[in-house]
């Protein structure tokens, strides 16, 4: 079993940057793909990117491509999302998910879910 704590949300400018940071329990943290989903109030949850177990494989939402940067720690159990260059619509509560199999971009395929971490982003 899998748990998972977001951290590093916030309040930031348009135009600014946060890195949110998951930190997992667990020994087989290395096995697992991880993903991260934002749902912002009264839309469905969606997928924002992904990273394969072992680093190299890595997946992204075509509205955060080339701003966000997915990438993880396997020593530290830690997966991180660095978001540059915020937009109002970025506004949202960040879950990351965990999942064995492949980087999916797809909710369903997540075994796992943290808690969340509200991002807002001012105009």
């Amino acid at each position: 079993q899998v748990q998972l704590s977001e951290s590093g949300g916030g309040l930031v400018q348009a135009g600014g940057s946060l890195r949110l940071s998951c930190a997992a329990s667990g020994r087989t943290f290395s096995s697992y793909d991880m993903g991260w989903f934002r749902q912002a109030p009264g839309k469905e949850r969606e997928f924002v990117a992904a990273i394969g177990w072992g680093g190299s494989r890595t997946n992204y939402a075509d509205s955060v491509k080339g701003r966000f940067t997915i990438s993880r720690d396997n020593a530290k159990n830690t997966v991180y999302l660095q978001m540059n260059s915020l937009k109002p619509e970025d506004t949202a509560v960040y879950y990351c998910a965990a999942a064995l199999g492949f980087p999916s971009l797809r909710a369903n395929d997540y075994e796992y879910w943290g808690q969340g971490t509200q991002v807002t982003v001012n105009s």
